[in-house]
């Protein structure tokens, strides 16, 4: 499973990095982005959790 973010439509509500934090951190630079390169099976519902839960869409897991 592989997660990913558009950093471009992130309104860095930081909601992901709360849920899911061994997937996703907030960016340096302030929009979140995914640190991982396979989701750790371990964290696959949460991610997905991430995903539904984000205001504006811009999480996809697949």
């Amino acid at each position: 499973m592989k997660a990913e973010v558009d950093r471009e439509g992130c309104i860095e509500c930081g909601l992901c990095a709360s849920t899911c934090p061994e997937v996703f951190r907030m960016g340096d630079d302030g929009p979140a982005e995914v640190y991982v390169d396979t989701v750790p099976e371990s964290a696959e519902q949460t991610a997905v959790e991430s995903q539904e839960g984000c205001p504006v869409d811009v999480i996809k897991v697949e």
